[in-house]
């Protein structure tokens, strides 16, 4: 319930692929790939096995996958050249007619990602979106915010992102960005945020990385892989804990993590994975500011006050796993058959000294802080949380020609159901502090508790689809897709109230045409459908936990991806709309009128040599319009800037083999802080410097890394949210980060 945050700066990569072939290469088997997890509380002793582990494996020999896995190819500092968010196989990007980025294990590592907010901070299509530091990660891409249920995937099969996603045992992060009907069903126009599991490698692999932060942070993570004596098997394991010190003074906790991945060549033409992962986090949550009297933004505000301080704050605690299954069949040398298939369980408990108004000033604000920084303090507390989601997909996918075109066709069935129960919540006033010198009071009186935990919401989504990738000429290709998607919802957010239910049919259809106009660069056009989840009325407001029922958008898309030289460049330019969802003047949460985003995103990266850089650009036009009040018609949707841009370089030292150092420039224009525009929040510009040495040490390769984020120390406002009343987060100050990586 509190607001979140993180705020690491560092080098982007972008989508620059190798321009290679299509789909299936003649006699090519078909590759593979999966994931998915478990759960449980884990100790930090299981990272000190782990480790042990890594040193009494013994060496076996290399095996070459009959079905082999994916593997990502690019340079350091570039992005993986493969994606498999933009349709339903593992192809390169440069053929897709989306614009996809992709972040691969190699720049993980290089750049210290840790979380989804570092990997994309510097991707300037995408925006925090109620973020806050000890909570669960969220984002906005074209300005739009992606869906908690639907938005994010783990090889596919979506996800919720309740709490952080862990990356220790993820090969890549691919993030398609706009409307993904077709590919995706159920998501927010904004996009997909897809995760890709690690498989198990075909030679031994024994990696230990650790990480210091200033305040006391630290890191360590192991990373094995490898086969067992009889070929046919392998393993990865992955095993993290973390001390977790932020810089909002007090928003301290802990986090562990083990996960494993397991293969089954069974036979030349058949391979079952299996993984499982489990991560338990408590954190204490850093809540956002509201504006003062509601109108104006807080002035001297330090990013390291924890709003969140009382002698009774306790940490949000949360338990997630993940258990998935994939097999993949290759029934002859044109066509494949694959299943895959996730369950995930999540449990939370949820406590803050929540900041919201201000009685203390006149008839008082609602939302809004008083003219001297006092803000009203409530005991929230949602204990026993749990969402526990599955999904399947199987599909059928190979090539046929029928006279002189060529196909890719694919054709498929999806199911999924998302289980959400939870209790009613306490939100009882307990008092007043300050935004500048904290009070401490003491808790709402009566010893309150959640009310008894239900299942309060229920969703089966089904869905069949299909897509043929038709190749018209050697130059031009057409990608036509279709989804039938039936949706059956039932939400009782107050059991008093009793259940809604909501249900409907929807077709998403999508096409392009992708034209190689040379041998290394294509172009495209593409119309794209989408469905989205309504909005639910939040708290406060005249209709709370109203549902909206879904949410139809619509696409189109220009783009252009290629080579020059060394140098990938990518354009698109979009125009995205869907029904606009904001509380009206009446304190009423509706769907009225449209929000229309009108963009260009540019991106450029030279990947070899001694100097090597990037640069990334979306500029956006978000406007409000058809509402018929004066109030919203024309103006700037909220958190959203109408220019953001990343910049980073990185240079190897001649004169001292090994070393590297880099700098970066992230520049986010200003945002509307309401619907109705009467605040702006100012732009920002922030800066990144880093080091990395490599060396040897016996026959280990070592490499040390050193960061220094934000470091002219510049305050910002990073996040800018309307959700529950509005706030806004502000970014992280100069922080400081030193690690180490042995490869054995």
């Amino acid at each position: 319930m509190p607001a979140k945050e993180s705020a690491t700066q560092f080098p982007i990569c972008l989508p620059f692929p190798h321009v290679g072939s299509g789909f299936f290469k003649s006699g090519a088997r078909a590759p593979l790939e999966s994931e998915h997890t478990m759960k449980p509380v884990l100790q930090h002793t299981l990272l000190a096995c782990a480790v042990a582990q890594a040193f009494a494996v013994p060496a076996f020999a290399q095996t070459n996958d009959a079905i082999p896995s994916v593997v990502v190819s690019g340079s350091k500092w570039t992005t993986s050249d493969r994606a498999s968010v933009g349709g339903f196989a593992d192809m390169p990007i440069v053929d897709t007619p989306v614009s996809i980025s992709a972040f691969s294990r190699e720049q993980m590592q290089d750049l210290s990602i840790r979380s989804a907010s570092d990997a994309l901070a510097y991707d300037a299509s995408v925006g925090d979106a109620y973020n806050a530091v000890g909570y669960a990660e969220q984002f906005s891409v074209r300005g739009f915010m992606l869906n908690n249920n639907s938005g994010y995937r783990k090889d596919g099969i979506a996800i919720p992102t309740d709490a952080q996603i862990p990356l220790e045992n993820k090969e890549r992060l691919e993030l398609l960005k706009g409307v993904a009907g077709m590919q995706a069903g159920l998501a927010a126009p904004g996009g997909i945020l897809n995760f890709v599991t690690k498989r198990p490698t075909s030679t031994d692999l024994r990696s230990v990385t650790v990480e210091a932060r200033e305040r006391g942070t630290l890191y360590g993570a192991v990373d094995v892989g490898g086969r067992f004596d009889d070929k046919r098997f392998g393993y990865r394991v992955n095993a993290a804990a973390e001390r977790l010190r932020s810089y909002v003074d007090g928003a301290d906790g802990k986090r562990q993590f083990v996960s494993g991945a397991f293969d089954w060549q069974i036979s030349p033409d058949a391979l079952l994975q299996l993984d499982a992962d489990f991560q338990h986090k408590e954190q204490i949550t850093a809540p956002g500011y509201q504006l003062i009297r509601g109108v104006e933004l807080p002035r001297g505000v330090n990013p390291k006050t924890l709003l969140n301080a009382q002698p009774w704050t306790r940490p949000v605690d949360t338990d997630s796993a993940n258990f998935g299954l994939r097999f993949d069949y290759r029934l002859n040398s044109d066509w494949r058959a694959t299943v895959t298939a996730n369950k995930h369980w999540f449990k939370r408990d949820d406590y803050t000294a929540f900041p919201y108004g201000c009685s203390n000033e006149g008839d008082g604000y609602y939302p809004g802080y008083c003219s001297n920084g006092d803000y009203d303090v409530y005991d929230y507390q949602s204990v026993g949380e749990r969402k526990t989601p599955f999904g399947v997909q199987a599909q059928v996918q190979g090539r046929f020609t029928t006279g002189a075109l060529r196909h890719v066709l694919t054709a498929g069935i999806g199911y999924a159901e998302r289980h959400n129960s939870y209790g009613d919540y306490v939100y009882d006033y307990a008092g007043y502090s300050n935004i500048y010198a904290n009070l401490a009071v003491d808790p709402a009186p009566g010893n309150p508790s959640t009310g008894p935990v239900s299942e309060r919401y229920t969703e089966r989504e089904r869905s069949l689809f299909v897509q043929d990738i038709l190749t018209l000429t050697p130059e031009l290709a057409l990608h036509a897709g279709l989804r039938y998607t039936k949706i059956d919802s039932t939400q009782t957010p107050e059991l008093a109230l009793g259940p809604t239910a909501n249900k409907g049919n929807w077709l998403l259809p999508s096409a392009s045409l992708v034209y190689s106009v040379t041998p290394g660069w294509n172009v495209y056009g593409t119309v794209a459908h989408g469905l989205q989840s309504g909005g639910v009325a939040e708290m406060e407001t005249t209709n709370q936990n109203q549902d909206l029922g879904p949410n139809r958008s619509k696409q189109f898309e220009l783009g252009a991806k290629g080579l020059i030289g060394d140098i990938g460049l990518t354009a698109a330019l979009f125009q995205i709309s869907t029904g606009l969802e904001y509380v009206n003047e009446a304190n009423t949460f509706i769907r009225n009128g449209e929000q229309m985003h009108r963009g260009v995103e540019l991106a450029a990266q030279r990947s070899s040599g001694a100097l090597t850089y990037g640069a990334t650009l979306m500029a956006l036009r978000a406007k409000q319009q058809d509402t018929g009040d004066a109030l919203y018609d024309g103006k700037r949707a909220t958190n959203v800037p109408e220019l953001k841009t990343t910049l980073w370089a990185d240079y190897a030292v001649p004169a001292v083999p090994g070393l590297k150092v880099s700098g970066q420039w992230q520049y986010a224009g200003k945002k509307a802080f309401d619907p109705q525009n009467t605040v702006y929040v100012p732009g920002y510009h922030v800066f990144g410097l880093g080091a990395a040495y490599g060396m040897k040490m016996g026959s280990q390769n070592v490499t040390l890394r050193a960061r220094v984020d934000n470091v002219f120390d510049k305050f910002y406002w990073r996040d800018v949210t309307q959700q529950l009343g509005g706030y806004l987060l502000p970014g992280a100050p100069r922080t400081f980060r030193v690690s180490a990586q042995f490869d054995f």
